[in-house]
């Protein structure tokens, strides 16, 4: 099966596309995502290290059996170095409990490398969620003289 393709654009454009595909339950649109090699890795909350477009692949697809997820990146820091991008994201995860609707938040590392087909994901490594937004805790930088 082919990819589908995505304009080269940016991280930006390529997280933005990683997030709706979950939102839709996509996997052919979530995989497109991805960049190539075969030595990508993701970790979902609590999850092992899968390494590979099978053992991504496979993990998303066993997720979209029971639904997309509703994870919603927020408070984006982003670190630009060259043909690498690192986003370090808040994710606010909507889901349905016995008690309605409910919200938990899912720290998340995102890692994009420019390739020939344009920025792609690497890596992706979420924390375990929690009911409660997570704080962030912020060094204030000296001021010199």
């Amino acid at each position: 099966m082919r990819k589908p393709k995505m304009p080269p654009g940016t991280p930006d454009d390529t997280e933005a596309a990683f997030y709706d595909a979950l939102q839709h339950g996509d996997i052919d649109r979530l995989m497109a995502c991805w960049a190539d090699e075969e030595d990508i890795v993701c970790v979902h909350p609590g999850g092992p290290r899968l390494i590979g477009h099978a053992a991504i692949r496979a993990a998303f697809d066993a997720m979209f059996a029971h639904g997309s997820v509703q994870a919603h990146p927020e408070r984006v820091r982003r670190l630009d170095a060259g043909a690498c991008s690192v986003h370090s994201v808040v994710e606010r995860v909507g889901m349905m409990t016995d008690d309605g609707p409910q919200q938990a938040w899912v720290v998340a590392t995102n890692v994009y490398a420019k390739t020939a087909r344009g920025w792609r994901l690497v890596a992706h490594h979420a924390s375990p969620g929690t009911r409660s937004e997570p704080l962030e805790v912020l060094t204030a930088q000296p001021v010199l003289h």
